[in-house]
């Protein structure tokens, strides 16, 4: 893997697109899951479910930001608790060691969000461990940065599996990215 030592590089649109759908080994992406020593009870998965709408509803404590859903956000902290639902009461179902690792927010409830991972493993996280940085995640084995967002444009880096790197902005099927 080449160094990018703060440099601003594209990334091809098709692997942003793909993280949310695959991905590296629970190991090599951070996670204790049902199987490590350190994880605790499992849980079932939860179902993937999105909604939108603004303010307070109905008298069940459901608050909304009001933000569009699904959108992406990425973890605050390098270690964070993906709960089975809303709550500090529901069990852990995976432990995430890795600040900066992408998500996506697809519903609300009071200060919790129920996030999506690139592996497609669903849960609930606490606001407060979350960020609106947005983030991408290499899923490939290797991802060629290029200078220009353009296919045959020169080759500045090569990144391979799990290299996490922010979005700065996207134009088209184009996104620069920065990595360090």
């Amino acid at each position: 893997m080449m160094a990018i030592s703060n440099s601003l590089v594209f990334l091809c649109s098709a692997v942003l697109a793909v993280f949310l759908a695959a991905g590296p080994t629970p190991s090599a992406a951070g996670l204790i899951g049902p199987d490590h020593p350190s994880h605790g009870k499992a849980a079932q998965g939860t179902v993937l479910a999105a909604s939108g709408g603004k303010a307070r509803q109905g008298g069940g404590g459901l608050r909304r930001t009001g933000l569009p859903l699904p959108r992406f956000a990425s973890l605050r902290s390098p270690r964070v608790n993906l709960r089975a639902g809303p709550g500090v009461r529901y069990p852990v179902e995976w432990v995430y060691l890795r600040r900066g690792l992408p998500l996506m927010i697809v519903a609300e409830f009071d200060a919790w969000r129920k996030v999506r991972d690139w592996r497609g493993a669903v849960g609930w996280i606490h606001r407060s461990m979350l960020t609106g940085k947005r983030t991408v995640i290499a899923i490939a084995s290797e991802v060629v940065l290029r200078r220009k967002p353009a296919t045959d444009a020169p080759a500045v880096a090569r990144t391979r599996a799990g290299v996490i790197a922010r979005v700065i902005t996207c134009q088209g099927d184009w996104c620069r990215i920065q990595a360090g």
